[in-house]
């Protein structure tokens, strides 16, 4: 003990002493860094050492007296100090597992060393030095401290102490029990569970042992060789060579016929050979369940001599248990041996008795399946699994599921034999017990790291799993998405699970890759081919998240992926909607992705997905939006779902606020598209009486105004605004308001609208020829009629100018005369126009002249506008309506002789092809007109 410690003199000053065990405890704490096993005892036990070493550093700058006390402190501490650098190097450098089977007299070791450097830290006599209260506290802390500390074994490195400890015991030689514990060793100590790494941790632990007997320690040694013993059980432990070359050596030694049991294996009571005979007070052996059961019926007597027992105690007959063993081993090995040409038979039930009785003696010790390893039926089993009998394969399977389990070595050897990977696959796509079979042996095989590489190679593999994995048998599922996961290591693998709509690994990866995987993946994402379901699944189970973190990446390449990827997804309106709304730095990106979809061929169907998802509200939210990037192309998509949707889920969503908002973007945007969308929303807008009255009080009218009539705008983008603004200013000029078309008209639009005739693009043409048709179906009755007044009783007042149509005073602003507007001309022009629309537009517009009792009048302008022949043109035009408009045009036309014999033989081709080629109406009014010309009577047939 450190009391007894002889104090030896010494001319070293104290404080120097102090400092050099200082420095010694500092190595070692340094040193203790790099200790990989029993890490928190070591972490623990480095803390109160590297806290004592500034404690001797803080005393060694004081000018200390000499003391017998003091002297005895630094002594243990030198001493104590080199123990601990001694135990600290030990776990350094020794071998790991002999330290892990050691761990409980390594925290011994440390409490005792702990307790000692506490013991001398109190012999110092803190109460005489010039100490500061602080120091005097830290010491006396610490004392207490590294006194009462306690070291522990991790829980799981104690349980697994505890099994070996038990399998030792109980000379349990189980070759999967001794792979397990093997696996959790090395999981512990942290050793690669490679072959070679095993093989060589164990060497330099039997090394270890050598080391052990050397130094006289014989209770360790043994109890390490009882150890060793054991996990040479393991496949890890004992090289393939090895044992079979054991084997055969014991195979070669037995003959080849099975030996008939010896009478005394025999259970007196059951007849049969014993599997756990034990031996009762009378001498004599049975069976243990059998004598059990002679006991509990009240029997106390032997069964064979009938003489009373003094106790009931039953014995194991170890020596005749183990005779039994070796008889029963040496006759399974025997007939295991024969069984293997049987399989080779053309005879099917031979074969299936052989299975049979192969698989029975596989299941019956896990010594069996080594030995049929050894005799090399593997090759013979998977040539079994080309058969034609489902019941062999069947067979065949269970057998193969038998050898695989808790075998590395059977697993290799499997995979190892040509084509056995590809006729294992083949049996997922039978009958689901066949296919239960092939999944749980395949998932056996794929926990072997090297033949996990070749089963996803497999043609059709990941497919077929992939189907597994939606198996209603949820053991098949279940089996099938473990082996799944199992071969997601392969980020090929990966990509065929995606391309088989399974994308948990790729998630995963997506997530939590690296960074060339996740690109990878998102790449993966972008390219393959995926449902709506599987687009909105993948939303919902995460992908987006990850996305968007690659969207954030400097490579520009980096962010295409991400983009294309999004891109892929968010064509599914719910995934579109959730991105427009939970993730503001890519809504341009989503939004322009909208918007080529809206255009795509399928526009039709997409466009109204987006409004039955309430696209229309979140887009009204987002032209709120002070972002104007974002807001731009919210107003875009806007305008693109305003062109075909109904009108009820418009005045659902589009107020008040919401049209002031859009013309405050029209009047404020730097963005010409976006100005230009705006305004294509508002002449989409439904011409409900309270949208344009709201139109109306936010100054649209005005607004409208100066986008005809702008020109300081880039070209391209001012031609859709003056479309839109055109086709917009429609609504303010219906005939039924004459206060709004007034109020349009006072604003001076009526001239801007004949110089769009001119000017505008064929859509700004007939929109501004529509709302010149509108504004004169008012003018005969806003013209102002003059009455002939005389000056005296001889003559009339001086004549004044009137409308030749409208027989009254026009002007554009008051009657909205399009004659005075010199629209006429621009008008006729356009029936030349190549678009059906723009020519019926016009039509219309010119028809309005010679409506009701202006036949006569309208018509004779007409004529003088040289309108009629191009009128007598459209005739031919493939457009439906305007053949109808224009047949009823010229029947009115032509009720005039003086125009009928004008213009009546031009019309005769035309009207004759539309009666012998156009539909059942059409054909009866060109008849009609034809009639009017003389050319048919009105008893024809086309009437």
């Amino acid at each position: 003990m450190a009391k007894d410690v002889i104090i030896s003199a010494s001319f070293v000053p104290i404080s120097e002493m102090l400092s050099q065990v200082a420095l010694s405890i500092f190595e070692t704490v340094h040193a203790a860094k790099e200790v990989l096993v029993q890490k928190e005892n070591i972490k623990k036990f480095s803390t109160y050492l590297e806290k004592t070493a500034c404690v001797l550093k803080e005393l060694s700058r004081l000018n200390l007296d000499y003391s017998e006390s003091f002297k005895n402190a630094v002594e243990i501490l030198k001493r104590e100090s080199k123990i601990a650098e001694q135990l600290v190097l030990e776990c350094k450098n020794k071998n790991k597992v002999y330290l892990f089977l050691n761990c409980k007299r390594i925290i011994k070791r440390l409490e005792n060393n702990t307790k000692e450097i506490s013991w001398a830290l109190s012999l110092i006599p803190v109460a005489s030095l010039d100490l500061s209260v602080g120091i005097s506290d830290e010491i006396s802390k610490l004392c207490k401290n590294m006194l009462g500390a306690e070291y522990r074994a991790a829980v799981a490195e104690q349980e697994i102490l505890e099994k070996i400890v038990s399998a030792t015991q109980e000379c349990n030689a189980n070759r999967s029990r001794a792979n397990d514990l093997l696996f959790h060793i090395a999981e512990a100590v942290g050793i690669s569970t490679e072959q070679s790494s095993f093989e060589k941790e164990f060497k330099e632990f039997k090394n270890e042992i050598e080391d052990a007997k050397l130094r006289k320690d014989m209770t360790e040694a043994v109890q390490m060789e009882q150890i060793i013993a054991f996990l040479e059980n393991a496949d890890a432990i004992k090289s393939h060579e090895e044992r079979e070359k054991k084997y055969f050596n014991k195979r070669n030694s037995l003959g080849r016929q099975p030996l008939q049991p010896l009478q005394s294996f025999y259970c007196p009571i059951t007849q049969d050979v014993m599997v756990d005979p034990v031996e009762i007070s009378s001498g004599k052996t049975f069976e243990r369940a059998a004598i059990e059961k002679w006991f509990a019926e009240g029997h106390n007597s032997c069964p064979l001599t009938q003489i009373s027992l003094d106790n009931l105690f039953l014995r194991p007959n170890k020596p005749l248990q183990k005779l039994i063993e070796e008889w029963r081993d040496r006759n399974n090995l025997i007939t295991i041996v024969s069984l293997k040409p049987t399989l080779q038979s053309t005879e099917e039930h031979t074969v299936l008795q052989s299975l049979d009785k192969l698989q029975g003696l596989l299941v019956e010790r896990e010594l069996h399946r080594e030995w049929v390893t050894m005799e090399d039926y593997i090759p013979v089993l998977i040539e079994l699994l080309s058969a034609k009998n489902r019941e062999i394969r069947t067979c065949t399977l269970t057998i193969l599921c038998i050898l695989a389990k808790d075998s590395e070595d059977n697993k290799k050897a499997i995979a190892k034999v040509d084509h056995a990977l590809e006729l294992i696959v083949r049996s997922l796509a039978r009958q689901i017990a066949e296919s239960k079979l092939a999944l749980q042996l395949l998932l056996d095989l794929s926990r072997h790291h090297l033949v996990k590489t070749g089963i996803g190679n497999i043609q059709s593999c990941i497919f077929l799993l992939v189907t597994a994995s939606n198996s209603n048998d949820n053991q098949a599922a279940k089996n099938a998405e473990e082996l799944l996961d199992n071969l997601s290591f392969c980020n090929q693998n990966v990509i065929e699970m995606a391309k088989a709509n399974y994308f948990k690994p790729l998630l995963q990866l997506l997530s939590s890759g690296e960074e060339d995987i996740r690109i990878m993946m998102a790449k993966t994402l972008s390219e393959i081919e995926l449902t709506d379901h599987n687009k909105v699944s993948l939303f919902k189970d995460g992908a987006l998240e990850p996305l968007l973190q690659l969207l954030t990446h400097d490579d520009l390449k980096v962010k295409k992926v991400a983009i294309d990827a999004i891109h892929n997804l968010s064509d599914v309106p719910q995934n579109g909607l959730q991105l427009i709304r939970e993730g503001p730095n890519i809504q341009k990106s989503i939004l322009q992705t909208f918007l080529a979809v809206c255009h795509s061929p399928s526009s039709v169907e997409i466009r109204e997905k987006l409004r039955k998802l309430s696209a229309l509200q979140v887009l009204v939210q987002l032209c709120e939006q002070d972002n104007e990037i974002v807001r731009g192309n919210a107003v875009k998509l806007f305008c693109c779902l305003t062109q075909d949707g109904d009108e009820n889920t418009l005045l659902e969503h589009v107020g008040q606020r919401c049209i002031e908002r859009l013309l405050r973007i029209i009047t404020t945007s730097n963005d010409l598209e976006e100005i230009a969308a705006a305004m294509g929303i508002i002449s989409n807008l439904p011409k409900d009486p309270e949208i344009t009255l709201w139109l109306l009080d936010a100054g649209a009218l005005e607004i409208i105004s100066t986008c005809l009539t702008h020109e300081g705008r880039n070209a391209s983008y001012r031609m859709q605004i003056t479309e839109n603004a055109a086709a917009a200013l429609c609504r303010f000029i219906a005939p039924s308001n004459l206060e709004w078309q007034k109020r349009v008209a006072e604003i001076g639009i009526i001239p801007v609208l004949v110089e769009l005739l001119v000017s505008g693009t064929t859509l700004t043409k007939q929109n501004a020829a529509i709302s010149l048709k509108q504004f004169s179906e008012s003018s005969t009755a806003l013209t102002n009629r003059v009455k002939k007044r005389w000056l005296s009783w001889f003559c009339l007042e001086a004549p004044v100018k009137c409308c030749p149509v409208h027989l009254g005073i026009c002007t554009v602003e008051s009657s909205f005369c399009i004659l005075e507007a010199n629209a006429l001309e621009p008008l006729v022009r356009m029936l030349g126009e190549a678009d059906p629309g723009a020519c019926e537009a016009s039509l219309d517009a010119l028809l309005t002249l010679m409506d009701g009792e202006r036949l006569q009048c309208g018509s004779k302008v007409l004529a003088e506008a040289n309108a009629i022949a191009p009128i007598i043109k459209l005739l031919s035009s493939p457009s439906a309506s305007l053949q109808e408009k224009t047949l009823k045009a010229l029947e009115r036309i032509f009720r005039l002789v003086e125009f009928k014999q004008k213009y009546g033989t031009s019309a005769q081709m035309p009207l004759v092809d539309i009666t012998q080629r156009g539909s059942g109406g059409m054909r009866s009014l060109a008849a009609k007109v034809l009639a009017q010309l003389n050319l048919l009577t009105d008893q024809s047939s086309y009437f």
